[in-house]
């Protein structure tokens, strides 16, 4: 479901109007079990491995669909349109004013596979890069579509020899930057007794570096140490380096534990305070693995040489980052992040935000991270904490008119668990360690979702 805060300033006295609206995405799935009146496709991605295949099978039977199409993880733009995906289908064009689903969009029926959920614009050209991963070959696919968003301009098969789960693609001023981590989906896995979904503490991560419009052949890959990584602040081009800064994690939230084992028990201990986990012997524990921090890789394209460190240490797990996305592809000084409530989130079993954190990425911080034998210099970071039993999903940057980086404003939904009330918080991101400027109240609750995004109308903050 699709939740819409809209600002409008009224013509003549210059006061602002706030509106809330909801609606579910509408795909084809939906459609038909709206029709049924009832759920009516089977669960077909946890559980154990003939349990799956026997969904897999039963939805093809009734629906000739092996899963539903659900549409919940994010919302972008691109050429004025708005659209809502997730990773298991292409996305649905949405009216921004009445939340209507519009219909798939396909490119023009150029696009004929799964859409990864954080497709980047070019800066300066318009352009949207978008990978698509699938569990059959190809597994992995690179479009570039053109910036009216009729057009695919670009696209090519990168020969991957495993589906990979790419959450998000960055893209610099000239490249295409493509996070390949060992979280993976395998159907001869899956047949063979195993998970269709795994995430391989001892495989390879690497990121690669790709020309605009290149090839399979013409991506300059990069091994990282092995980590898990869905989300990017930025990346962009500094002289003969690429950099890319984004929370990683020794562990991936996704598919969860092995079947057969507590899945509270297992995300509570992954969400505790892993207090310097990555420089213990003891690799095989699960406590703090799912402990997610900012995190900065520098790739050199001359020399191929890799500088890899945390930006943040032990004080707050963090992720889904935002920045300024005027900045995207381009170096900036800013990010933001919701942060992560442990005790919260270990006693629940969930992820709960009880702040966003306001990064500093030319600024060092007072503290270093010791990691494997060496230490990290971190970065200033500031926080903005929630009220206790407050939680936040959805946070968005809204800028303003001046070009600065970082004035304007953060905007997150907030549900207040004790009183059983949201709000909207509008945090100054200037002023960010001060109190919210605004707290609107919802008519009704607004459960715990993914991701925002600000959407520009003719009337603009």
């Amino acid at each position: 479901m699709l939740h819409a805060l809209y600002f409008t300033k009224e013509v003549g006295n210059g006061n602002w109007t706030v509106s809330y609206r909801n609606k579910h995405v509408e795909t084809e799935t939906f459609e038909l079990e709206k029709r049924r009146n009832k759920p009516s496709f089977l669960p077909a991605i946890e559980g154990d491995s003939p349990a799956i295949l026997s969904a897999y099978l039963f939805n093809w039977l009734r629906f000739g669909k092996v899963n539903k199409y659900i549409s919940n993880t994010n919302v972008f733009k691109h050429a004025g349109k708005l659209y809502s995906v997730a990773e298991n289908h292409i996305p649905q064009k949405v009216d921004v004013s009445t939340l209507k689903t519009l219909g798939n969009w396909d490119v023009n029926g150029a696009w004929n596979r799964p859409f990864n959920s954080h497709p980047k614009t070019v800066p300066g050209t318009g352009e949207l890069v978008v990978m698509g991963a699938d569990a059959r070959r190809p597994f992995f696919v690179l479009g570039v579509i053109s910036p009216d968003g009729k057009e695919l301009i670009h696209k090519v098969d990168l020969k991957f020899s495993r589906c990979s789960l790419c959450h998000e693609n960055g893209i610099t001023e000239h490249y295409n930057i493509i996070m390949d981590c060992p979280l993976t989906i395998d159907i001869n896995r899956l047949i063979g007794g195993h998970p269709l979904i795994r995430y391989d503490k001892e495989g390879y991560a690497r990121i690669g570096v790709m020309p605009r419009y290149g090839d399979a052949d013409s991506v300059r890959w990069f091994r990282v140490e092995t980590s898990c990584t869905f989300h990017i602040f930025n990346c962009f081009e500094d002289g003969d380096e690429v950099i890319v800064r984004g929370c990683r994690a020794l562990n991936s939230v996704i598919p969860g534990p092995d079947y057969g084992i507590n899945k509270i028990e297992w995300f509570s201990r992954g969400f505790e305070n892993g207090n310097s986990i990555e420089d213990t012997a003891e690799t095989s524990t699960e406590t703090g693995e799912l402990f997610s921090r900012a995190y900065e890789w520098r790739l050199n394209m001359k020399t191929g040489d890799v500088n890899e460190r945390n930006l943040t240490g032990n004080e707050f797990s963090m992720e889904f980052p935002l920045i300024n996305e005027k900045f995207s592809g381009i170096r900036n000084k800013y990010g933001y992040a919701q942060l992560v409530d442990s005790a919260a989130s270990s006693s629940s079993g969930m992820a709960k935000y009880g702040g966003i954190a306001k990064l500093h990425f030319d600024e060092p911080g007072i503290h270093a991270f010791a990691r494997k034998g060496k230490h990290d210099e971190l970065i200033k970071v500031e926080y903005h904490m929630f009220p206790r039993n407050a939680f936040c999903s959805g946070a968005a940057f809204v800028p303003k008119h001046s070009g600065l980086e970082d004035d304007g404003w953060i905007i997150t939904y907030v549900h207040h668990e004790d009183r059983n009330i949201s709000q909207v918080f509008i945090i100054d991101a200037k002023n960010f360690s001060s109190g919210p400027v605004a707290k609107i109240p919802l008519p009704q609750r607004v459960p715990y979702g993914f991701h925002g995004a600000f959407m520009s109308t003719e009337s603009s903050l």
